[in-house]
């Protein structure tokens, strides 16, 4: 049975790259386009990695990663976060609330090697 992959991000575009980039690896791509999509997905069932943007209307994705790790039966999932936001002070913080931290624009073998990391 594949990993499944939830993919949040309110941008279609990279929803439906990172989506295409991960089912060629072979897991399973679900997605979001905000931060109440993604609790409800995650609600639904529980995926093996979330990648997560930042800058989102609504609830941003330091709140979605704050509710995640508050709630006991999503703590130990793990976050990458994948944001256009790579200023000094929120690759650092972003470092302590997540499993990696990726930039956009995004090197596509990176982050293959990044989810391939985190779930093997």
């Amino acid at each position: 049975m594949p990993k499944k992959v939830l993919v949040v991000d309110d941008e279609e575009d990279i929803r439906v790259s990172v989506g295409q980039i991960l089912e060629v690896c072979g897991y399973e791509v679900i997605k979001a386009e905000n931060g109440s999509e993604c609790l409800q997905k995650l609600e639904q069932g529980l995926p093996d990695l979330v990648i997560l943007d930042i800058m989102m209307p609504g609830m941003s994705g330091w709140d979605v990663a704050a509710r995640i790790k508050e709630n006991d039966k999503w703590s130990n999932l793990p976050i990458v976060f994948l944001t256009a936001k790579g200023d000094e002070m929120s690759v650092g913080m972003g470092g302590l609330a997540c499993e990696q931290y990726i930039v956009k624009p995004f090197d596509v073998v990176k982050l293959k090697e990044c989810v391939n990391r985190i779930l093997q």
